[in-house]
């Protein structure tokens, strides 16, 4: 649509409510219908139709509405529609909650209220000092000027391409950058109050005497909006070529006006005493020793009218507020708005040309329209609101409920708890009593033998002082007489103490062993279970043995669900214990029927289990299979973590470089329990090179020399000679080195946590690493000089294992 051009009605305010002015600018009826949907989410009652009130308490009375008159620019009613949306929004304004609004009020840049606030041209607003701050200069070929002299058609704030121009930093990095522009150094990025980024410029701006909106800006200068952060590069008008929000300035003024609780003094030095009048010419609130000394009852003063403050305050609000004026011609005031542009111009531009083929239309009608388009809007975010108050309410309720229902299961789950702590008391004093009816059993058993033993004792005591008496007479005939008869009797004493009187009857352990592991098991196991479900829980798997295998230090398991189970399974649960006969752990969670499980120990026994849940809970645990990893580790050289200069063949057992520097390559399995050994053959060694056999951790450098760093524990070796190497410490030479056809040894003993090197079946020097610990992968180092070959699944060495079992 278009309108013909022509002068503008009269600005008649489309609503007259709270706060508002009369004339364009005054923004009462913005700031009433803004403040209304936080008054709706806080106060509003619940609108419901009246059957569904029935039976509940009356709605509670609505706040009295603001006198208001919703007419176009001839006089005329507007449409009911419009008039009703209007009025549904309207309060008083001791019933607005104005704070909720505050942030709105607030620069994202220094975090205060809006300074004379400029729009942007992405509709957001900023001070402008704050927008003079966050200025910075950009090169001269991205000047508006420079493109239009290249032909561009483009407008003087059309953004930048973001690819072009980086000013945000999206990995929350602090700082901002231009990339690609030598002249725009990297400036570090601040935060303002609001928490929103902001850029300094690049240099401070120079001193001058002119106010911010006068003082000249850098020539290409761009800003960067601190909420959305798009840019634009200014025009020669500088910051002035953007229009002031004059609305925004009289909402914030009259925000501060009533968050003000008593007018103070203006003249007061220090602390500022409570203001009795206000003097309507100057514009000034005086206390009375500051009216007495300031404005004197005399002279010129005496014509001035002298008004109560709270009538100042009202005088004050109801001034007539400056006019928005045009940007482009500061002394022509705005008159009629540009659809294309969505900005008000004045007649002069549309004598310019500025705006010859764009749809131009009457400034009144347009902000009539735009305040229509506003209330409607606000319909819906108003029902959004009721909606989210509801919501609110629904949570609230979730809350409390969830309080009560919370406590009501914690006293169920302790009393169950405390069920099952009475009954392990009760067994627990079973077992007591057994353990004290073996002990009152034990006890008299050896006090009976200690009371038969004091009796013998004793009788044999006296049998040999009887005895030793004897011996002492001098009578032969006499002694004779006796002696068999005493020969007899010790050796029938003798022999009684013979035949197992010296012999406890009793030993002092307890035969009693409490094996408590189930009742661990399933105390570990305890757990809850869905409730008000109908569906069972699934059948127990079944393990099928004839899939399931080992390989070196991995375990395949395979199930499937019995053939008659009617009861679908949501996925299934793989436990295996630690290989030491301790408590399982899950491995595997999911809806798959068969699994490998890697990184087991060498030489070791696992058992395993299997069971399946839905949504009802978990089945019974299947049969435990037993599995039995390889006694030895067969391995090979792994592509995947080698350097990029290390040549495989032969399997990926044999391996050189294309480098005539050291690259490392590690085994494909690792050690971290156990005794192992493994052999590399040298197949070409020429110009007498030292390559480096050892163990190192994943993630060793590979681009030095085995042992270089401290991930790596090796034995670097030439022809004459050879060194232990960790963390480029050198230590251990030892005589005797490698030629082609040597064969190097490497012991990891896991279990005594050493290190030990061969060469050709002979230990190469002493024990090279003691206490390692951990997760170790084979590795070699070497260049293009050497070429060796791996061989694995190989004895531990005879002169080894005989020094291991003397030790």
């Amino acid at each position: 649509m278009r309108a013909s051009l022509s002068r503008p009605p009269s600005n008649k305010p489309l609503l007259t409510g709270w706060g508002g002015t009369r004339g364009a600018g005054g923004g009462g009826p913005g700031l009433a219908l803004g403040a209304a949907v936080r008054w709706l989410t806080e106060r509003a009652p619940h609108r419901e139709s009246a059957p569904k009130r029935r039976g509940k308490a009356p709605l509670p009375t609505p706040p009295p509405p603001l006198l208001a008159k919703v007419l176009d620019t001839t006089g005329r009613r507007p449409p009911r529609q419009i008039r009703l949306q209007c009025s549904r929004f309207c309060f008083a304004p001791s019933q607005v909650p104005m704070e909720e609004m505050e942030e709105e009020l607030k620069c994202p840049v220094c975090g205060s209220f809006y300074r004379e606030p400029i729009i942007l041209p992405c509709s957001h607003n900023i001070c402008q000092a704050c927008a003079r701050n966050i200025l910075v200069q950009t090169p001269e070929s991205e000047s508006p000027q420079s493109r239009r002299a290249s032909g561009s058609g483009v407008s003087d704030y059309d953004y930048l391409d973001l690819d072009k121009m980086s000013l945000y930093s999206e990995a929350d990095s602090g700082y901002g950058s231009y990339g690609g522009f030598a002249s725009a150094p990297t400036t570090p990025c601040q935060k303002s109050p609001n928490g929103v980024r902001v850029f300094p410029p690049a240099m401070p701006p120079p001193a001058t005497h002119l106010s911010p909106a006068l003082a000249p800006v850098p020539r290409n200068s761009c800003i960067t909006c601190p909420q959305c952060h798009r840019s634009l590069i200014l025009d020669d008008r500088g910051l002035r070529g953007f229009p002031k929000n004059r609305v925004l300035e009289g909402v914030i003024d009259r925000y501060q006006q009533s968050k003000a609780a008593a007018l103070k003094c203006q003249l007061c030095e220090k602390a500022p005493k409570e203001a009795t009048v206000m003097c309507e010419q100057c514009d000034v609130f005086y206390c009375d020793p500051c009216r007495l000394r300031c404005h004197p009852p005399r002279g010129p003063l005496a014509k001035h009218r002298l008004v109560p403050p709270a009538q100042g305050r009202v005088s004050r609000r109801l001034s007539p507020r400056k006019v928005s004026t045009c940007t482009d011609h500061e002394l022509e005031n705005h008159s009629m708005y540009c659809v294309q542009c969505k900005m008000p111009v004045c007649y002069q531009c549309l004598e310019e040309g500025k705006h010859s083929s764009h749809e131009v239309k009457a400034l009144g009608a347009m902000w009539k329209l735009h305040k229509s388009q506003l209330s409607q809007a606000l319909n819906g975010l108003s029902d959004r609101a009721k909606e989210a108050k509801e919501f609110l309410v629904q949570l609230r309720n979730m809350v409390q409920q969830i309080q009560e229902n919370s406590v009501e299961f914690e006293a169920c789950l302790v009393a169950q708890c405390d069920a099952l702590i009475d009954a392990l008391n009760r067994r627990k004093a079973q077992l007591l009593a057994r353990v004290n009816k073996e002990h009152e059993h034990k006890l008299k058993v050896v006090r009976d033998q200690i009371s038969h033993c004091t009796v013998k004792l004793r009788q044999t005591t006296g049998l040999m002082e009887y005895c030793l008496e004897v011996i002492k007479e001098n009578d032969p005939s006499g002694f004779l007489q006796i002696s068999d008869a005493l020969i007899r009797r010790v050796h029938l004493t003798e022999d009684q103490w013979g035949k197992g009187t010296l012999t406890p009857r009793m030993t002092t352990d307890f035969d009693l062993s409490l094996d408590n592991s189930p009742l661990l098991q399933s105390i570990h196991q305890l757990d809850f279970v869905q409730m008000k479900t109908s569906s069972p829980v699934p059948a127990t798997p079944i393990l099928q043995l004839e899939e399931c295998c080992t390989h070196n230090n991995s375990a395949t398991l395979s199930w499937k669900q019995p053939p008659l189970s009617t009861v679908p399974a949501d996925g299934y649960i793989l436990e295996l214990d630690d290989g030491n006969g301790g408590q399982f752990r899950e491995v595997y969670v999911g809806k798959e029927t068969m699994c490998t499980v890697d990184g087991l120990h060498f030489n070791s026994t696992y058992n395993a289990r299997i069971k399946a849940f839905n949504k009802t809970g978990v089945s019974q645990y299947s049969k435990t299979l037993v599995l039995q990893t390889s006694e030895v580790a067969w391995f090979a050289f792994d592509p995947g973590s080698a350097h990029s200069d290390i040549i495989f063949s032969n399997d990926n057992l044999t391996v050189t470089c294309s480098s005539y520097d050291d690259r490392v390559v590690l085994g494909k399995t690792g050690f971290s329990k156990g005794v192992h050994y493994w052999e590399l053959t040298v197949d070409r060694y020429d110009n007498h090179p030292d390559p480096a056999f050892g163990v190192a951790r994943i993630d060793v450098m590979k681009d030095v020399m085995l042992g270089k760093d401290d991930k790596a524990w090796a034995m670097y070796v030439d022809n004459n000679r050879s060194w232990f190497m960790h963390n480029n410490s050198h230590t251990n030479r030892t005589e005797g080195g490698i030629t082609k056809g040597a064969t190097i040894g490497i012991l990891l003993d896991l279990n005594r946590k050493t290190l030990t090197f061969f060469i050709n079946d002979e230990q190469q020097g002493p024990i090279a690493f003691e206490n390692v610990e951990g997760l170790f992968f084979p590795a070699v180092s070497l260049n293009r000089n050497v070429q060796v070959t791996l061989h694995t699944g190989l004895p531990v060495p005879d002169c080894y294992s005989s020094r291991a079992s003397i030790a």
